[in-house]
């Protein structure tokens, strides 16, 4: 509705608390719009209060279960939150199971397919095995890479009490990864193409924290 009759907030784009304050003042140049407007506000906010729910509701079972300190490390990483962390976890179980990084990523199918005729070698598209619930959260999860490695105090504040090999894999993953995309992104990549490739790379440091997280038998 707002597109529609090109009205616009001038401060940041976002459904926080300053851009719910101007929304409730009354932006519509009609009455009657106005009087319609309220209803769209009560029905966005319906449906945040609602996700808030479920995602409460989701991560209670978590905390009984005996991989909840995994679930509970991974999201140091940037863009790995709750659903990020459990999806590939819940698939896999212990992550530390796999041998190499790179049995992880082909287990979650994340590597590219190859074909080959004698001395000719040739990489395809993903191979898109197995849990693709688990591919998929990881592909949503490694978007936040596409902004340059910073480290606000609000994360450092939520992060300072993590043991120190995990926040060293976190500062690597933000540098690494967000590197990555740049140069990706440079020779020619298109997003979708890069965001895969970090993708892959994200499973691999999923890996290294797990790897410092004691889980009980």
């Amino acid at each position: 509705m707002l597109r529609r009759h090109a009205i616009r907030d001038t401060g940041r784009a976002t459904w926080g608390p300053a851009p719910l304050r101007w929304l409730s003042e009354g932006v519509c140049p009609t009455p009657t719009q106005q009087s319609v407007f309220p209803a769209y506000i009560r029905a966005v906010t319906a449906h945040t209060d609602r996700l808030q729910r479920l995602a409460q509701a989701r991560h209670e079972p978590v905390t009984a279960w005996r991989l909840c300190p995994v679930v509970d490390a991974l999201p140091a990483l940037r863009g790995v939150q709750c659903t990020v962390a459990v999806t590939p976890v819940a698939d896999r179980g212990d992550l530390t199971r796999c041998d190499t990084p790179r049995h992880l990523m082909h287990y979650l199918g994340l590597t590219p397919a190859e074909y080959a005729s004698g001395a000719r070698r040739r990489q395809g598209g993903l191979t898109q095995t197995g849990h693709s619930p688990a591919r998929r959260a990881l592909v949503e999860g490694a978007w936040a890479y596409r902004y340059p490695a910073q480290g606000r105090r609000h994360r450092h504040l939520r992060l300072e009490k993590r043991p120190k090999p995990i926040q060293d894999v976190r500062w690597q993953a933000q540098v690494r990864l967000c590197t990555r995309y740049r140069q990706l992104r440079a020779r020619g990549k298109t997003p979708p193409q890069v965001v895969v490739a970090l993708a892959r790379e994200l499973s691999a440091l999923m890996g290294a924290i797990a790897q410092q997280v004691p889980v009980t038998a």
